[in-house]
């Protein structure tokens, strides 16, 4: 079988050593063996995640806890700050599950500014507020520092925050920017394959938890936690332990190449994007908040998005056409997970040659 280089924002390319980890015998899930995979993975997980909370996780999208997050966690009313497409989906996963929720939806480019988070928070309406860390539809790294010491002047506020395109390709200190809920996923920028969501959650959550009580089974955290202290690392339900012997391995992986190292790479390869397309083309959103693991370019030449990838088909390689309404408006070149400056001059120079850009 043959495979292409994947620049698309996930699932992403899986180092062949986290593949083969794939393949690991079983083990019994509720044995000792079990419960010291899912420590280790806590372990790990706390210091990427810059975290002393609990960790969880679910065999399932990263979609899956943002529900369970949101279902959980308000008692009151949410407020979703969405910049697009992943955005909106808390919104629907909120009305979905009968949960009282408004919205913002900021124009496409454009990202969520803490002005307009503390002008929805200072009306006293609100429990629980979302936000999305790295909208993938449209390229934006949202200014989650200014929107955290906004968060921070309303201490009844819990803050979900969806991290599935950005954590481990760019620096997120949970406890340190005070998010309670911070979500992720296994094909972005951990660099493995989908199937596995994880999040980290804070005593806050926690007893928010408590005040909202029980709220289905599969995606209920306060359960998930509860058996997980209970039965000692330990899942409610089957989880999927072929990922979590690849994330163990992965973990291992990403320590090995240093976080900082690891938070450069990933800046000095959107760096080089983000010139790229403005030099050719034209960078989707507001300068200066543009994602640090995807670039969404503005298709100013008119190229057919589709032909382009045929094109680079042939030599291997993939990219992603414009999201939703944005496809053929825009396309995007992801710079995440195993990826490195190689890999970005490459696909580049292949662009080049095939469009005749000069």
């Amino acid at each position: 079988m043959e495979f292409k280089k994947l620049f698309i924002p996930g699932p992403t390319m899986v180092h062949p050593d986290v593949l083969a980890k794939m393949a690991t015998p079983m083990i019994g899930h509720r044995s000792k063996d079990a419960s010291d995979l899912q420590r280790r993975i806590t372990e790990k997980m706390r210091k990427l995640m810059f975290t002393s909370g609990k960790i969880v996780l679910s065999t399932s999208s990263g979609t899956g806890l943002m529900e369970g997050a949101i279902r959980n966690a308000t008692a009151k009313r949410a407020m979703v700050f969405s910049i697009g497409a992943f955005g909106d989906r808390w919104h629907e996963l909120a009305k979905f599950n009968g949960i009282e929720a408004d919205i913002h939806r900021e124009t496409d480019g454009h990202p969520t500014m803490p002005a307009t988070v503390d002008k929805y928070l200072s009306m006293g309406k609100y429990d629980v507020v979302t936000i999305t860390h790295n909208e993938t539809s449209v390229g934006i790294m949202n200014p989650i520092e200014g929107i955290a010491e906004v968060i921070r002047k309303y201490p009844d506020i819990v803050w979900l925050v969806d991290c599935v395109s950005s954590l481990a390709g760019a620096k997120v200190e949970v406890d340190k920017l005070g998010i309670d809920i911070c979500i992720t996923s296994s094909q972005k920028a951990l660099a493995l394959p989908p199937g596995l969501a994880l999040a980290s959650v804070s005593k806050k959550a926690e007893e928010r938890f408590e005040k909202v009580g029980n709220v289905g089974y599969y995606f209920d955290i306060k359960n998930l936690i509860k058996y997980i202290d209970k039965k000692d690392h330990q899942y409610s339900s089957t989880p999927s332990l072929s990922h979590m012997f690849a994330l163990d391995f992965q973990l291992d992986r990403i320590e090995k190449e240093g976080l900082e190292n690891r938070f450069i790479r990933h800046i000095e390869m959107a760096e080089f994007m983000i010139e790229w397309a403005n030099k050719y083309f034209k960078v989707f959103c507001t300068p200066g908040f543009e994602s640090m693991t995807v670039t969404c370019i503005a298709n100013t030449r008119n190229i057919n998005v589709a032909d382009l990838n045929k094109e680079l088909g042939k030599l291997k390689m993939q990219i992603s056409n414009g999201y939703g309404d944005l496809k053929d408006k825009t396309f995007r070149i992801a710079h995440m997970g195993e990826l490195n400056m190689d890999d970005m001059l490459e696909v580049t120079g292949a662009i080049e040659d095939i469009l005749k850009l000069k």
